[in-house]
């Protein structure tokens, strides 16, 4: 269901579609009176009500989730910022010698990092990998160099932390309610939008105020949720929780 955060026309679409499903089943109750004028939908609201209500309830789950997810990137960002902080005024610990190379290590990191989650990237790539690798490799040739045995107890924990964070973060682009989930959810909401359709029928007239009412909320829901489970290709944007590692890499002198 990501097609409907690529422009109007994913929205557009859906709309047509759920349009279609009202008058599908505005046409179906209308050929039932024709051929059965005495029937009433006795009972038949019932049903109705019983899919709307699964209907609320998948869009609460989801939207619930999302937001959850959303509210966790965010915070791993700001965790990530502040394991790469601490780890750097910790560098400090380190002589003179071994804390320069290390320094400079940093920065390219910052950088990558920057870069990574920029594009959004859902793995680790050779640049960062090789990143962390060089300064794991620096940092304890640094510790053992150092005159206080409890620089590599500061140091090292701090860098284990920076790089799972990282990872955690790399996670968490990833995970997302399974597919079939969003396919449920869409079914169900277009057979909703046909029994509303059915329950229409016994108006001679169309009522677009419910018509309008019911797709624009379905459309707002569906979409608020899509666009806080991806939070780099909507309107509602973790980019401003980058600027938190942007400001500390410029710290970084």
């Amino acid at each position: 269901m990501q097609f409907l955060l690529n422009g109007w026309m994913g929205l557009g679409g859906l709309l047509v579609v759920l349009l279609a499903m009202l008058e599908w089943g505005r046409w179906i109750g209308r050929r039932r009176l024709k051929s059965d004028p005495s029937w009433d939908n006795r009972g038949v609201g019932t049903l109705e009500n019983t899919l709307l209500a699964l209907l609320g309830l998948l869009l609460a789950f989801t939207f619930s989730g999302a937001w959850s997810r959303f509210d966790a990137r965010r915070e791993l960002i700001l965790r990530e910022t502040n394991a790469i902080g601490t780890a750097w005024l910790r560098l400090d610990l380190l002589p003179g010698l071994a804390r320069e190379p290390l320094q400079v290590s940093f920065r390219h990191y910052a950088d990558l990092r920057i870069a990574a989650t920029q594009a959004n990237e859902t793995r680790p790539n050779g640049e960062v990998a090789a990143a962390q690798q060089a300064i794991w490799t620096q940092a304890v040739a640094g510790a053992r160099d150092a005159a206080d045995g409890r620089v590599a107890q500061l140091l090292l924990p701090a860098l284990n932390e920076m790089f799972d964070i990282a990872t955690a973060r790399y996670q968490a682009v990833l995970t997302h309610p399974p597919r079939l989930v969003y396919g449920m959810l869409m079914i169900i909401t277009l057979l909703a939008s046909l029994l509303a359709g059915y329950g229409m029928a016994a108006g001679n007239r169309r009522s677009w105020l419910h018509i309008f009412c019911f797709v624009a909320a379905l459309l707002l829901a569906i979409y608020v949720s899509l666009d806080l489970e991806y939070p780099r290709r909507g309107h509602i944007r973790v980019d401003n929780y980058d600027q938190l590692l942007i400001d500390l890499r410029a710290d970084m002198k």
